[in-house]
This record gives structure tokens, sequence and C-alpha cells, in this order.
């Protein structure tokens, strides 16, 4: 059997969590999924890719406590250590996996981008290393986001469900006080055509100034990746990835950016990726319509000239 932790944000399943549904469906074991929530019930219907859904619906899950998770899902979960439990490589995945890990005395293989034949792949330093980790029995499967497809996991229907008691205590040590919401910016980028991304490779704040040079000439918004609200040279309204914003515009030019896994998340949507880094085998090339290797400094102001 393969169990699956749900995680979900507002009322609204994760796409990983599709993207582990279709996964486990295709392994061929057996499906489970775990919903750990409050006011499940709109969602179940949603994770019809599972044979079964075990239903966690308590007032005490409304915000993500991840002691809470870990614990209750531990519960749920003690009987199956032979098992595999597919988990997000996210924010709140990383809470839980390690946890059930140290908690039913199984092996955590974290980053994972594909489980095949007893073996997973993981990415590691931001996707220049494949490692692959040899399996047997249970393990817990910290899986990447966009590893898999989703849509095989987006099947409606009416699974079976088992309810399951939360275990949420008052001596619990991690409490949800209250969720900070970062400020909206002058721009939305997750409304945007075209985005013109820029990262470390423009080198310092400076240089922007080619950069949104260019976004003019295209009519575009500037964006970036993580290292440049790092330091401070765009504001975190601009960030794309992970812990930035999810984009889908038509265009998205790469501009200086290796292509982190946590950065790709957020863009590998955009119906055309465009890369500009001088390093071949970025990882971004590997999702990018079109590269090229030549130097930013060289690049930017060219296609601005021409436009």
């Amino acid at each position: 059997m393969t169990y699956v932790i749900i995680e979900h944000n507002n009322g609204k399943i994760e796409d990983i969590s599709f993207e582990m549904l279709g996964k486990a469906r295709a392994m061929g074991n057996g499906v489970t999924a775990v919903l750990l929530g409050s006011g499940t019930g709109d969602m179940v219907a949603q994770l019809g890719a599972a044979d079964k859904v075990i239903v966690c619906d308590d007032p005490a899950f409304a915000n993500f406590n991840p002691e809470a998770a870990c614990k209750t899902a531990s519960s749920i979960l003690s009987g199956n250590t032979g098992d595999i439990i597919l988990v997000g490589n996210t924010s709140m995945g990383m809470e839980i996996g390690p946890g059930l890990s140290a908690s039913l005395g199984i092996p955590l293989v974290a980053y994972v981008t594909d489980i095949a034949d007893g073996t997973v792949t993981s990415s590691l330093y931001g996707g220049k290393m494949s490692v692959q980790s040899a399996v047997s029995g249970g393990y817990i499967a910290s899986v990447m986001a966009g590893a898999f497809p989703g849509d095989d996991g987006r099947v409606d229907g009416s699974p079976a469900t088992e309810a399951a008691t939360a275990c949420v205590t008052s001596d619990l040590k991690v409490r949800f006080k209250q969720l900070i919401a970062p400020e909206g910016g002058d721009v939305d980028i997750t409304q945007q055509d075209v985005l013109v991304s820029v990262g470390r490779g423009i080198q310092n704040e400076d240089n922007l100034e080619i950069v949104e040079e260019l976004a003019q000439k295209l009519n575009a918004a500037v964006s970036c990746s993580r290292p440049i609200v790092d330091n401070k040279w765009l504001p975190k309204s601009r960030q794309v990835g992970k812990s930035g914003l999810k984009v889908k515009p038509k265009v998205y030019l790469a501009i200086g950016i290796s292509g982190a896994p946590e950065h790709i998340e957020g863009m590998r949507d955009a119906d055309t990726i465009i890369a500009i880094n001088t390093d071949e085998n970025a990882p971004i090339f590997d999702y990018a319509d079109y590269g090229t290797t030549e130097d930013l400094f060289d690049v930017v102001p060219a296609i601005t000239e021409k436009l």
C-alpha cells in the first residue's frame, strides 16, 4: 500500500498532493490518502485517485500545526511501517516527514524526483546532482513538486472513507498563533502575461537596470529568484518559487537563474520558458523551451536594442 499525506491550504488541495496521488496510483499497490483538516467534506470528492481516504476532520486542524499533524499521522500509520508513505518536499511536508520517520522507525528519502523498481531518485545541490537510493520495506519519500504529472491524480469520485481521531492535547509544544500574510506589492506578478525574471547572475543591484529596461520594452513585469529578495534588491512580492509566488505567464524569461527546484516549482507551468545562463549545465535548461549560454550582459542589452 502507498499512503499519501494530503496537503491543502485555505480549503484548496495543493498541486503536490495530486502529483503524489498520480504517482501512487501508477505504482499499482493500492492508494490510501490521509487527510487532516477542518471542514474537509468538499476535498474528499477530489481524491478519487485514492482507493480509500482516512479523514481526520477536527477544528484543531483549521490551521496547520506540525506537531499535532505529525502525532496524528503517526497514530494513523503506526501499523503500516512496511508500506510506502509519500509526503511533499514542501514547508509543510518537511515538518511532518522527519517526525514520521522517527516515530515509525522507518527511513526517509528527501528531495525525491522518481520512484521505480526499488530505487528512489533524489535531486540534490539545486538540481546539480542526482542520487539513487536502494530501498526495501517501508520508507517515507519526500517528493519534490513537479516531479510527477498532476493530471494523473486529479480524479473526482467517491472513495471509501475511514474516520480517524486527532491526537491534539493540551501539552503540545507548538501552537498556532497567527498567519502573517505578505503585503501586496505594486505589481501582481501572478497576473502578468510576460515576466522578465532575474537571478543571482545579475551580480549586483545596479545591474538590475538593464533587466528593467528590457521589461519595459516587452511591456512586462520584473520578477526574481530568492537571492535577489534576500539581498533586498527587490521586494518579496516579486519572488517566484516555493517560498514566493507561483506564476503561469505566457512567456517567462529567466535571466541569470540557475533553476533550483524551489524556483522551478513556482514557474514550471509557464507556456514558454526562455533561459539566459552561461552555465550550460544549469538545471533551468531542463525546463526551457529556448536558451542561450551567452553572457546576459551581452544578450539583454542586445535584445532591448532590437526591440
